[in-house]
């Protein structure tokens, strides 16, 4: 099941900070186009786009629509900010795939799946586009740049 275009608003989240959070869901690249179209009309502040195959796909399709919009977001991979993203923050997909690994090692070598810890991810990536950060007018603090993993100039 394709999740479908829904905007709905929520409770002002958290109350002390009068902050507002829609939901805006896309299934379809039109949908993408329709969502972005709301955003700009109700003149968005800020967007995070989840991490979704959909989305990975159409990276610079979603970079350009923010920077069109002039819509600072957050992306969950480090895809979006090399080609024009603000920046991103989630988990270091090399590492997730080493672990992925080291667990299909331990089966091949015996261990039962069931006898495996659970883990979480243990590696970040935050990655900061200093130039789409320029082109929206916002100055990222030193400290922001010294905790980045990586800068894009």
């Amino acid at each position: 099941m394709r999740p479908r275009l829904r905007q709905e608003r929520q409770q002002q989240w958290p109350p002390a900070l009068g902050l507002q959070i829609q939901v805006v869901n896309a299934g379809t690249i039109g949908e993408i186009n329709v969502a972005f179209a709301a955003l700009a009309r109700e003149r968005a502040d800020a967007l995070f786009v989840g991490g979704d195959a959909l989305f990975s796909g159409r990276r610079v399709q979603l970079a350009t629509l923010a920077a069109r919009d002039r819509i600072p977001a957050a992306y969950s991979q480090r895809d979006f900010p090399a080609v024009g993203g603000l920046m991103s923050y989630g988990t270091n997909v090399t590492d997730a795939w080493r672990q992925v690994g080291v667990y299909t090692g331990n089966i091949l070598n015996g261990v039962k799946p069931a006898e495996l810890p659970v883990q979480q991810a243990v590696k970040f990536d935050f990655v900061i586009n200093r130039g789409t950060a320029m082109l929206l007018g916002i100055e990222v603090p030193p400290m922001l740049l010294a905790l980045a993993t990586q800068v894009i100039e």
